[in-house]
């Protein structure tokens, strides 16, 4: 039985470390909380409740959750922390040892987030409340569709991963791959479009694995999605490449509302280090992959993730990886230095890149990215799109993106407020001074 005048006249703060799927439960249990009686804090007021939603993707991450949770604690004397997340988890022992932390709860338990609160914030036991459940009875889905500050609602189909890819301890903090029922989602996304929601986007952990629970499939999912009436776009999060079949690529093709936009995780471009890494294909099926989108969706906005300086890495194996990235169409890289985790068969494997050459070898790759970026908008300078704005403060430049995710931007002369979160037909012109956006103008 949740006791809600434990909420009423609270305050709140949230804090959100790591990834897009992070920011979209923390928005989630924000409502939650706000429908409880729940404000959130005014700049510069202690709040009552502090909600921090950790990251542990890499030792850096797990180095800021700590910052994050200390300068907290410290800006809010008195206040319930409530630490959550994929850090929590795989270290739940580590964060109940920071002085001011009332609360840590697990990946299983943050889907009862307020229930816990109500039993645990009401009474304010001595000492920490741990609410972790081991990897192998991580069970729960925290449903999250939400928007937060921003235009486009993020919409979680799925969590966990089955993978166990050697270097990563994301099935470890999330559990296995699990997911709520497509007629859930529809629902979901239809209280989105009675909320004015134009642009949604998928997300998860393994997205392109959802089913596992209910016997359906991805492919089923986004056609029962395409037929929600009042969506204008849907973009898919990062897609793993032996799970984005062809049938996907072609149904998004030929829909109502899917854009030409793909993220897909490369990791390496070397077959050695994918099958030391444990990936599921290999970089002919990549590049095949690539190839179809291109040739079904010749406008398609293609991201790809590229982790650099793994172990077995070795110089060789890193120029195999930037010649194929060089040839294949793609329009930008997400790159990451490998980190050491704990715990992960990785540190068995031989080879170790120094520090400094991990560096040197992703600002090649960041270099690399910016010329293909360039190059693509650079495609679309003096031609027609449709672009979904997003609020602008009174003053400044209104952004927003194309169908094909090339980001614009509108001087301020022409901001209106009826353009925040409406489509509207522009005309593309050159960048703009950081070269971060394409410049437009109404048509």
């Amino acid at each position: 039985m949740i006791d809600s005048s434990v909420f009423q006249n609270k305050s709140a703060k949230y804090v959100t470390l790591g990834c897009k799927l992070n920011f979209s439960e923390t928005s989630t249990f924000g409502q939650m909380l706000q429908e409880m009686g729940v404000r959130v804090a005014r700049r510069g007021e202690s709040a009552d409740i502090c909600l921090i939603n950790t990251c542990s993707v890499t030792d850096v991450a797990d180095h800021k959750c700590r910052q994050a949770i200390h300068r907290v604690v410290r800006e809010n004397p008195g206040a319930f922390i409530v630490v959550t997340g994929c850090y929590a988890q795989l270290e739940a022992d580590e964060v109940a040892g920071i002085p001011g932390v009332s609360l840590v709860l697990g990946s299983n338990e943050k889907s009862s987030l307020v229930q816990f609160l109500s039993e645990e914030w009401g009474s304010r036991p001595e000492g920490i409340v741990h609410r972790v459940a081991k990897t192998k009875d991580i069970v729960s889905f925290a449903p999250s569709c939400s928007r937060g500050n921003r235009t486009r609602y993020f919409l979680k189909v799925q969590d966990g991963c089955d993978y166990f890819c050697t270097y990563c301890t994301i099935p470890f903090a999330r559990g296995f791959s699990r997911n709520p029922s497509i007629d859930f989602l529809v629902g979901q996304v239809e209280r989105a479009v009675s909320e004015g929601g134009k642009e949604i986007v998928l997300t998860g952990v393994n997205i392109g694995d959802f089913g596992k629970t209910t016997g359906e499939g991805f492919l089923d999912l986004i056609r029962a999605l395409d037929e929600v009436e009042g969506v204008r776009r849907y973009r898919i999060s990062s897609i793993e490449p032996d799970l984005l079949t062809d049938d996907i690529i072609e149904f998004c093709a030929g829909s109502k509302r899917f854009m030409p936009h793909f993220h897909i995780p490369l990791q390496s471009g070397s077959d050695d280090v994918l099958r030391l890494m444990h990936r599921r294909y290999d970089t002919s099926l990549f590049e095949h992959k690539i190839n179809i989108i291109k040739e079904y969706m010749p406008d398609a906005f293609i991201g790809v993730d590229v982790m650099v300086g793994t172990r077995g890495e070795t110089q060789e194996r890193f120029e195999e990886c930037r010649r194929l990235i060089e040839r294949l169409d793609v329009t930008r890289l997400h790159v990451f230095p490998y980190s050491e985790r704990p715990g992960t068969a990785a540190l068995k494997i031989q080879h170790v890149v120094s520090e400094k050459e991990k560096k040197a070898r992703s600002r090649i790759l960041l270099e690399l990215s910016e010329r293909k970026t360039h190059s693509f908008y650079e495609r679309y300078i003096g031609s027609e799109a449709e672009v979904l704005f997003e609020k602008a403060a009174r003053g400044r430049f209104m952004h927003g993106f194309t169908r094909n995710y090339i980001r614009v931007e509108l001087p301020p002369k022409f901001v209106r407020d009826d353009l925040d979160n409406q489509i509207v037909s522009v005309r593309l012109g050159d960048f703009n001074h950081d070269g971060s956006a394409l410049r437009c103008e109404l048509i």
